[in-house]
């Protein structure tokens, strides 16, 4: 096993391990909205169609995608303990990330396990906000719709969500 700790003085091995940590963590939500916009919305609409429709059941094939993505941080972990150790922390990384969006998005918003959460806080109303519009916008193929990111959105989609609101108290 290649331990990257055996070659570093005492306090640049965590730095290097937390470092890895943050790496992982931020840009899986890079990953997540390209994967969300070019695969799921495109070529496997078939596996994302029934999250954006209404289901009785607790699972939905678009659970699948969460599956690889557990699937691939449980990989990097392995290897991480076996062969390279900045791997493990690599794996760590998207499994915060896979954490963090199973508790905004699948618990919070889409409240697949019951919960009273409404966001109070700026930042959490924005990504409910993006979300919502995201969901609002896209169409029965998977296409026509914004917002493809779930940890993070712009300013705008609050202004949006509103002016779709005000649109379709008009018509």
């Amino acid at each position: 096993m290649v331990n990257l700790f055996d070659y570093l003085p005492y306090p640049y091995g965590i730095i290097i391990s937390i470092g890895a940590i943050i790496f992982a963590t931020v840009s899986m939500e890079g990953v997540a909205w390209f994967l969300h916009r070019y695969v799921m919305h495109q070529f496997g609409w078939y596996l994302h169609e029934d999250h954006h429709r209404y289901t009785k059941g607790r699972f939905q094939k678009n659970d699948i995608f969460a599956l690889i993505f557990a699937i691939l941080s449980i990989i990097l972990i392995i290897l991480g303990l076996r062969v390279y150790n900045l791997l493990f922390w690599l794996g760590m990384g998207v499994s915060i990330y896979g954490l963090g969006y199973f508790l905004f998005h699948d618990v919070l918003f889409h409240k697949r396990i019951k919960n009273h959460y409404r966001p109070k806080k700026e930042y959490m109303k924005r990504i409910f906000d993006a979300h919502s519009y995201h969901h609002q916008t896209t169409n029965s193929k998977g296409s026509g719709g914004y917002s493809y990111g779930f940890l993070y959105a712009s300013k705008k989609y609050s202004t949006l969500i509103k002016d779709l609101q005000i649109k379709k108290k008009n018509v």
